[in-house]
C-alpha cells in the first residue's frame, strides 16, 4: 500500500468510528489483529473480539476529533480526542500495518488535568479540544 492509501484507510477508520459505523470502522484490521490497552493491561485478540468489545461500550462517544496523523511505511500514529458527554479523553493510537491491514494497535488514553502553578513561567495554555 502507498502512503496515500494507508492515510486514506486511517482517515476512513476514524470517520467511521466517529459516526458509530462498527463494520466500516473495523475494516482496517486483519482478522488476527492484536490490540493492546497498556493502561488497563488488556489485550484483545482478533478483529471480531475488538469489534464486539467496542460495540458494547456503555458510554458511546458524543464527539471525536482527530488532531493529527503521522507515519510512514508500516508504522502510523494518530493523536485524537474522544468526547464523552462533558469529558474529553486524549488518545494516541499506534497502528502497525501488515499486508495492507492493521496487525497490531496500541492505544493510550489520558484524561485532562489542571496544570500546576509552578510551571506557569515556562508554559502557556493550549486551546481546549
Amino acid at each position: 500500500m502507498s502512503v496515500q492509501d494507508i492515510r486514506a484507510a486511517i482517515e476512513q477508520h476514524w470517520a467511521a468510528s466517529a459516526a458509530g459505523d462498527q463494520a466500516k470502522e473495523h475494516d482496517i484490521y486483519r482478522d488476527d489483529v492484536i490490540c493492546r490497552y497498556p493502561q488497563s493491561g488488556e489485550i484483545i485478540h482478533g478483529r471480531a473480539n475488538l469489534q464486539a468489545l467496542r460495540s458494547h461500550h456503555p458510554g458511546k462517544p458524543s464527539g471525536f476529533t482527530v488532531r493529527r496523523i503521522v507515519g510512514e511505511n508500516h508504522l502510523w500514529v494518530t493523536e485524537y480526542v474522544i468526547q464523552y458527554l462533558d469529558k474529553s479523553t486524549y488518545t494516541v493510537s499506534i497502528m502497525e500495518f501488515q499486508d495492507g491491514k492493521v496487525a497490531r494497535e496500541t492505544q493510550y488514553f489520558a484524561d485532562p488535568f489542571d496544570a500546576p502553578a509552578w510551571r506557569a513561567p515556562w508554559a502557556g495554555q493550549e486551546p481546549s479540544a
